[in-house]
């Protein structure tokens, strides 16, 4: 039998233009608002971000999963992610979402496990498989001499 998981989140509009949503997996609600060029408040989350959180931080913890199976060592990792939406006919659309995953590893020859890890990664992660807005990718990796690798 295939194992399902569920997940679940509420929202709801408090006034004007910002709202709260929880989740039965966090303790802490989450404040948000409408963008600020939607005439919502300055310094809350909004959807968008909230969107683009989710696929960053999915790649995050889908690149450490296979990199603990993998028993690949890094130093540092991080994921940003830029969307780029604009009215259509038929609402607002997101055009774009980059992805530009940083990897830093202590040593030169990790180069190629590094690149083919975040191909994977790509390949793998839940959240960005789920958008239909197309995904462009911009993966680098950087060899630094950092003291020691993240734990995996």
């Amino acid at each position: 039998m295939e194992k399902q998981y569920s997940h679940r989140v509420k929202a709801w509009w408090t006034s004007g233009r910002t709202g709260i949503a929880t989740s039965d997996s966090a303790p802490n609600a989450i404040h948000f608002t409408a963008p600020p060029n939607f005439k919502g408040m300055k310094g809350r989350w909004t959807p968008e971000d909230l969107l683009l959180s989710a696929i960053a931080s999915c790649f995050v913890t889908t690149f450490h999963a296979l990199a603990t199976y993998a028993s690949f060592k890094y130093t540092d990792f991080e994921v940003e992610a830029e969307g780029t939406f604009s009215k259509t006919d038929s609402g607002y659309k997101f055009k774009e979402i980059v992805l530009r995953p940083t990897l830093h590893v202590a040593r030169e020859q990790d180069q190629e496990a590094a690149l083919k890890l975040l191909d994977n990664t790509k390949l793998s992660c839940l959240i960005s498989r789920a958008v239909s807005t197309p995904l462009r990718f911009e993966a680098r990796v950087v060899v630094a001499n950092v003291k020691t690798p993240c734990a995996v």
